[in-house]
């Protein structure tokens, strides 16, 4: 299994407060110094030590000598029309990676909303084959390690904002299957989510699966733990399974039953996802089987229609289709459902368009 470039020093991205004071008591510093550090690091943003004026130079230097404080390389940020923001990163090994940010609608928040959502990869490539996204074409290179998933958060923060963390809503949709480098992706949000750090709700991360079963149930273990979303896609395990090679080892039945016992506070609903691909699991049956599956756990349907790229030959619906499936869904069962209206796909940002060279 890969997890990443090898480095004598433990990254200080990695560690939540906690840990970081015990490192301190263990060097026989203060402890209340990895308090101020902390603040350096997520309030402040700073990119070294050398930033962190209220420490003795003595301790930024012996820090420096200690810990791996590297930000990752902001290599490129790609514009879209539509304000989205694709930044590609390359890591401390020469790997690349992307995430994108998202500004909040102004129709629904006004025009002066700060609010973001950040789209993040927990991979190098993914190993899950799905056969319309486009990263599953890269293969998989490696997981990511908590620091540089943390550090993805921090540089789009400084570059792009949102100035408050309250105004930031995370989500694990970009490169990789989060729930296949699941301790990593836990340790970062531990480390995003304290009170001390960015202080992220975990009601405002969500971490989306293609459907690995046991990691579903180890996630709902978490604490903090996130938001799921689930990538359905196809209603019979026959088309589930031409779309989604997770479906040949977790059927449609078995990922249900996960569903249906992933513990769930007052009010919380569990997003189903399911790509709309023209011809191919859009019709009016396909609609009515969607919503006789997700009928016995609390859910929201996000209707996606298929965003056209390079590496598939899928099409996407068009929007009487994306209507009448709706129509479909809802005439099947009363439910929340919406239509993603994806952004940045003029510069390649949109759900299932990340892809490397």
């Amino acid at each position: 299994m890969s997890i990443g470039p090898s480095n004598p020093l433990p990254a200080i991205l990695s560690l939540t407060l906690p840990e970081l004071e015990a490192r301190f008591r263990d060097a026989k510093l203060p402890s209340y110094r990895a308090g101020q550090v902390f603040r350096w690091i997520y309030e402040k943003r700073v990119a070294d030590f050398a930033q962190m004026t209220d420490l003795p130079a003595a301790l930024r230097e012996e820090l420096a000598q200690t810990f791996d404080f590297r930000r990752l390389e902001n290599v490129r940020v790609l514009g879209s029309a539509d304000t989205t923001r694709k930044f590609l990163f390359r890591l401390a090994d020469g790997n690349l990676i992307e995430s994108v940010l998202i500004p909040a609608s102004p129709a629904l928040y006004g025009e002066a909303s700060d609010r973001r959502t950040l789209c993040i990869s927990s991979q190098v490539g993914c190993a899950m084959g799905c056969t319309f996204c486009a990263t599953a074409s890269m293969g998989f290179g490696r997981h990511l390690l908590a620091h540089e998933i943390v550090g993805q958060v921090l540089v789009a923060m400084h570059e792009l904002g949102p100035r408050h963390p309250g105004d930031l809503t995370l989500v694990f949709m970009g490169m990789g299957e989060p729930l296949h480098n699941l301790s990593e992706v836990a340790r970062s949000i531990a480390v995003l989510c304290h009170p001390a750090g960015l202080g992220l709700s975990a009601r405002r991360i969500t971490v989306s699966t293609s459907g690995l079963v046991p990691e579903i149930a180890e996630l709902g273990r978490l604490e903090p733990r996130p938001l799921l979303a689930i990538s359905v896609n196809g209603t019979t395990d026959e088309q589930r399974s031409a779309l989604m090679p997770i479906g040949r080892r977790y059927p449609l039945a078995e990922l249900r039953s996960a569903l249906e016992h992933f513990p769930l506070r007052p009010r919380e609903r569990i997003t189903v996802e399911y790509v709309l691909l023209a011809g191919v699991n859009d019709s009016p049956d396909d609609a009515r089987r969607l919503a006789q599956y997700c009928a016995s756990f609390p859910h929201q349907i996000n209707l996606i229609p298929f965003n056209e790229h390079r590496v598939a030959e899928f099409r996407a619906p068009t929007e009487a289709v994306v209507d009448e499936f709706a129509r479909a869904v809802l005439g099947e069962r009363r439910t929340v459902l919406t239509v993603r209206r994806s952004r940045g796909r003029d510069v390649g940002a949109a759900c299932g368009q990340l892809v490397l060279g």
